[in-house]
């Protein structure tokens, strides 16, 4: 027999007063004079129970990725996709190479220097498996740290670039939960 008078699971979250790190899809969110949609949530796991998460962000006019990571200090960061050889076109080369990210990039008529490197596992929350997959992150900053750039490799061969800035929480405002 079921259950007409079926009690509602309650939010994970205050609903009022929702944080950055309550982010979810469908959820709706201000940033730079726009109102963006949550479309996609990605999660990290950087091991020793230190994880991250990734949105995807979306504004009617401009789509991209919000990286929230709570590790004691909150740190955000905006970033869009790019194309990996518009920042060297033998970066990936010598990753592979070497083993190792180089110390410093120019991109975009900025220096950044490396700031870590880490292995890890990423997964796609929408999926309803625990799969996850292997990757090493190369994070970069200019020197004022307000410019960030990441390197993603996947495998031996795949990479993926972003490019973007650093955010402080004030700049995220009016977070609402979606339907």
């Amino acid at each position: 027999m079921f259950n007409l008078f079926k009690k509602k699971q309650e939010p994970s979250y205050d609903i009022t007063n929702l944080k950055i790190t309550d982010l979810d899809v469908g959820f709706i969110l201000d940033y730079d004079l726009k109102s963006w949609v949550v479309k996609e949530k990605y999660e990290y796991d950087w091991g020793d129970n230190n994880f991250s998460h990734e949105y995807k962000i979306d504004s009617g006019d401009d789509v991209a990725f919000l990286s929230v990571e709570d590790d004691g200090n909150l740190n955000l960061a905006l970033f869009r996709p790019i194309k990996i050889r518009k920042i060297d076109e033998e970066v990936a080369d010598e990753i592979v190479k070497n083993e190792k990210a180089p110390r410093q990039l120019h991109y975009d008529g900025d220096v950044y220097y490396l700031d870590a490197d880490s292995a890890g596992y990423y997964r796609d929350c929408a999926k309803k498996t625990e799969d996850w997959e292997e990757l090493i992150s190369f994070e970069y900053y200019t020197d004022g740290e307000e410019k960030v750039l990441s390197i993603t490799q996947w495998d031996e061969q795949t990479f993926e670039a972003s490019a973007g800035v650093t955010l402080e929480t004030h700049e995220i405002s009016n977070i609402i939960p979606g339907q």
